[in-house]
């Protein structure tokens, strides 16, 4: 596993192991549909997890909300998903992209990390992978964990220094390309997926990866 950093340590690119994409990817195929604004495309479980000397504590029953400050596009709106069911959170797949995230972020013990299970289903002609444009999330630490692509264009991953600027890094992330970064510092977003064949269905599978370095502050 190979890992590269930027000078000023904003940015990592790293990757998972194949055996924990293995234990990762099939639970996609539960997810769920939401009735949130995005919810028939944007198919997604949500959970929070501490990750300390005996492995993943996983805390259940919060609901996620961001602000309309950096969320135009759903900003405070209260929005409740499942949680990621027991068996991933507690597979050796869910424990290595955790251990990657938080030795990268140099998280305590005693940080949460909040995990989103998402997969973007081509049903447009272009499909929003991020819907709120080129974003903040009002986080410190975001990481986003590429886990399947299955007939689709698009969805590259950018990143830039500035919104008002063209991304200095774009990358289709690939099964188990992990990207981290400094969320105070860049922005990010995501270009629209169209499914290559339009009879069959085509989606984009991640696992996105949130923190902030105030011990025990959540999204409640």
């Amino acid at each position: 596993m190979t890992m590269h950093a930027s000078p000023d340590l904003t940015l990592h690119i790293t990757n998972l192991s194949q055996q924990a994409v293995n234990d990762l990817s099939p639970s996609f195929n539960a997810l769920p549909e939401t009735e949130h604004a995005d919810g028939k495309y944007r198919l997604r479980r949500y959970s929070v997890v501490k990750f300390g000397d005996n492995g993943l504590e996983h805390l259940a029953g919060h609901q996620f909300v961001q602000s309309e400050e950096v969320n135009h596009f759903q900003g405070d709106v209260l929005r409740q998903f499942e949680a990621i069911e027991e068996p991933i959170i507690q597979s050796k797949g869910m424990l290595e992209m955790c251990k990657l995230f938080k030795q990268a972020s140099q998280l305590s013990s005693q940080q949460t990390i909040e995990i989103h299970q998402m997969r973007v289903t081509a049903i447009y002609e272009e499909t929003k992978v991020s819907p709120e444009g080129v974003h903040q999330d009002g986080f410190d630490h975001v990481a986003v964990v590429g886990i399947d692509r299955h007939n689709i264009t698009g969805g590259d991953f950018m990143i830039y220094n500035n919104r008002d600027e063209d991304p200095f890094l774009r990358k289709v992330l690939n099964s188990g390309e992990f990207a981290l970064i400094n969320d105070n510092v860049l922005w990010h977003n995501a270009k629209p997926i169209s499914a290559v064949k339009p009879t069959e269905q085509g989606h984009m599978d991640v696992f996105v990866l949130t923190t902030k370095e105030t011990v025990n502050e959540l999204h409640a």
